[in-house]
């Protein structure tokens, strides 16, 4: 088994309180699911809109992430599956894909230090 990380990436949306209870009854359920088959290793967390980036030689600092951006990471988990293609099938449960988002799918690398 291998570890993979899911990044979840979407438009922030408006909608309502009951709109948004239902979407993360669906998030629940989908990670019920995952932790019941084992699959589930870490639960991540979701992250807040705001954030700077830093980049460059420079180390340039600016607001961030950005509101025009097409598809902003909104949260990640790390899950354990046979191969990059058993996790990819696993991602497909994911309710982001309810709302147009997507899942970027990545393997994890094991570093012995």
């Amino acid at each position: 088994m291998s570890e993979f990380t899911y990044l979840f990436r979407g438009r922030r949306m408006d909608v309502s309180a009951e709109e948004r209870r239902a979407q993360t009854e669906k998030w629940f359920a989908w990670f019920k699911d995952l932790k019941a088959t084992g699959s589930l290793k870490n639960p991540g967390l979701p992250l807040e809109a705001s954030g700077k980036v830093v980049e460059g030689t420079k180390k340039v600092v600016k607001d961030g992430p950005y509101a025009e951006a097409k598809d902003l990471v909104g949260g990640f988990i790390t899950v354990e599956a046979r191969d990059l293609d058993h996790a990819v099938e696993l991602s497909k449960g994911c309710p982001i894909f309810d709302v147009g988002g997507s899942v970027e799918v990545r393997p994890v690398q094991i570093i012995n230090m």
